[in-house]
């Protein structure tokens, strides 16, 4: 596909804010990073993968944001990540290609959107480390190959805290992290969490600003795997909206 060149003020912002987080890729992840872009403004027109169309935009609110979690991953030697509800591919696709795990599995329910993601993966030269597949995280958290398995699994603009704990813990492997990407105020979000939380065992919650000009109101929030977890979680959706945490 010839896609159009990305104009100047994306790259402006990109090495900006890049620069901010103390983040210099080589030319080969930009390479991916910018393509994974490319496709995104061409996919869009046709498939609702994000609200925002202009390439500026997605440089700060989608590459930028999703990077900010480098620094809070990189020093655990990554080996493994797992991103929820993947949309656009935000923060899986540019996560992956920086930090280089062995293996990152994007995930969503659309068929469309997952059918976007092998798009850009094959397109990227990130095959063979990265896959992208359309199945609800209760079914990954069934599958012994998954539950527990992955050292780090995230989520951006994906449902409340509370059901995200739910979602997404079962399927951390112990010693890993949960990433969850909120905006402010999350104070009644984190509050209503506190059953889930603690049903789930996890460990201490930590909340770390995104660090980025213009993303002054996103914030990081990292949750651990700390106890075994009850093999009930997750509950399927009929049984969390009945009987919520």
């Amino acid at each position: 596909m010839d896609l159009p060149p990305l104009p100047a003020e994306y790259g402006d912002i990109l090495d900006a804010g890049l620069e901010v987080l103390g983040l210099r890729l080589t030319p080969d992840v930009r390479d991916v990073i910018d393509g994974h872009v490319r496709l995104l403004l061409a996919w869009t027109a046709a498939i609702n993968l994000t609200a925002i169309r202009d390439p500026a935009g997605i440089a700060r609110l989608h590459v930028l944001d999703s990077l900010a979690a480098v620094s809070l991953l990189a020093p655990r030697g990554v080996t493994g990540i797992l991103d929820l509800g993947s949309g656009g591919g935000f923060p899986g696709l540019p996560l992956a290609a920086v930090l280089a795990p062995a293996r990152t599995l994007l995930v969503d329910s659309v068929a469309k959107k997952v059918g976007f993601l092998r798009t850009v993966v094959a397109a990227t030269g990130l095959e063979g480390r990265v896959a992208a597949e359309a199945v609800r995280a209760e079914a990954l958290a069934r599958d012994p190959r998954d539950r527990e398995g992955w050292p780090v699994v995230t989520a951006r603009a994906v449902t409340s805290l509370s059901e995200l704990v739910e979602l997404g813990l079962p399927l951390v492997a112990p010693g890993g992290i949960l990433v969850a990407w909120k905006r402010e105020p999350i104070e009644d979000d984190l509050a209503a969490a506190a059953p889930a939380l603690a049903a789930l065992q996890a460990g201490n919650v930590t909340v770390h600003p995104a660090g980025v000009p213009g993303l002054e109101a996103h914030r990081l929030v990292v949750v651990p795997r700390r106890g075994p977890i009850d093999r009930r979680f997750p509950r399927d959706p009929a049984e969390r909206r009945r009987r919520p945490l």
